[in-house]
């Protein structure tokens, strides 16, 4: 029998205390130091996560930058989230799941299991050559539809020296670098996250 996909979540009513937002909130460190307090973060089962909005999945949201262009591809056939596919990103991530010899009985530091797995997200779904850097630059939210209200999305922002990136998952297609103005001639075929970002990104490159 094939296990069922665990998911890391937070309560909602934990991001309602520190100030629910529809969009990009900047003021990242208050947030995360809330987020990943102790007890606050958890494992449940991806089936029920998608339909319980009482919490939040956390999902890094990795916008990929080299100089004044972002990665950008469009969601295939293969993504996990079926309800995107079609739908052109800006993010690269996913759901943070537990590792096998990662997830201790006691004294769990789910901050450390989150940047963790998105080194390991980013590596998984695209192949850099070159040097990186990463930085959280924002939180995401968007309630305004039915993936968005079970999913809370930490925004990075990932610089690289070069262009040369190629995809690993057969779900990314038409994986390019695009500059502003071409990102906005595409905004109608972006995921609603990805246009948040691209309404944000002169914030966000700033906050990098």
């Amino acid at each position: 029998m094939a296990q069922v996909e665990q998911v890391l979540v937070v309560p909602r009513s934990v991001v309602e205390a520190a100030g629910m937002f529809h969009g990009l909130v900047f003021d990242v460190d208050s947030y995360l130091e809330k987020l990943f307090a102790a007890d606050v973060p958890g494992f449940m089962l991806r089936p029920e996560a998608e339909k319980d909005p009482t919490h939040k999945q956390l999902i890094p949201y990795v916008l990929i930058r080299c100089g004044d262009k972002y990665l950008t591809y469009v969601r295939g056939k293969r993504a996990g989230e079926t309800r995107l596919v079609g739908n052109r990103s800006m993010g690269i991530g996913g759901h943070i799941n537990p590792v096998d010899n990662e997830v201790p009985l006691f004294g769990v530091d789910y901050r450390e299991i989150y940047e963790n797995a998105v080194q390991r997200e980013v590596d998984e779904e695209i192949n850099i050559e070159g040097s990186r850097s990463d930085r959280i630059v924002a939180l995401l939210n968007d309630d305004t539809n039915e993936v968005g209200a079970v999913h809370l999305g930490v925004v990075h922002i990932l610089s690289l020296d070069n262009e040369n990136v190629t995809r690993r998952e057969q779900m990314i297609t038409q994986l390019e670098f695009m500059t502003l103005e071409q990102l906005h001639a595409v905004r109608d075929e972006m995921e609603t996250w990805s246009q948040l970002c691209l309404d944000g990104l002169e914030k966000l490159a700033a906050a990098n």
